[in-house]
């Protein structure tokens, strides 16, 4: 009777609380949408805000950039040399988490000024909880759906 105790107490032990999605899936778009606050409002520190020190942003038709530092840098460029005035929305399409990581597939959708929209993709990120228990962004990349043109090749 002992032994089915103690086996019992140990498997209790191993079990996790249910990972609140709901409260997560919030967490992350409250990120995307910080993420497209920073960019409307040419922050590159509070869009590279979304990012850990150690992330890889993987860009279209761009070399990946390593880093929080190197990827605000590069925010920061296309900022400078942004002249279009549009802005892009962010939603969570998929979520899957467990443990302290969460994995997003999202959609992108880019305004002109007048709110018209001229393109839109989707992402992907990876997340990691930081030492005060927050979602950080380690990996991305992202993809459009406008058609590749031959023009000029």
């Amino acid at each position: 009777m002992f032994a089915i105790l103690l086996f019992s107490s140990c498997t209790n032990a191993e079990k996790q609380a249910p990972i609140d999605m709901a409260n997560i899936g919030a967490e992350i778009q409250a990120l995307e949408d910080a993420y497209a606050a920073g960019e409307k409002a040419k922050d590159a520190d509070a869009v590279a805000a979304y990012y850990s020190d150690n992330a890889i942003s993987y860009g279209r038709n761009e070399q990946p950039v390593s880093g929080r530092a190197a990827i605000r840098e590069s925010i920061a460029k296309n900022i400078a040399n942004d002249t279009t005035g549009n802005y892009s929305v962010y939603k969570v399409v998929d979520l899957f988490a467990e443990g302290n990581m969460a994995v997003e597939i999202g959609s992108w959708t880019q305004f002109d000024a007048s709110g018209t929209e001229v393109e839109k993709g989707h992402y992907m990120s990876y997340f990691e909880k930081n030492s005060d228990n927050a979602y950080e962004c380690v990996r991305d990349m992202n993809a459009t759906t406008k058609p590749i043109t031959t023009a000029g090749m």
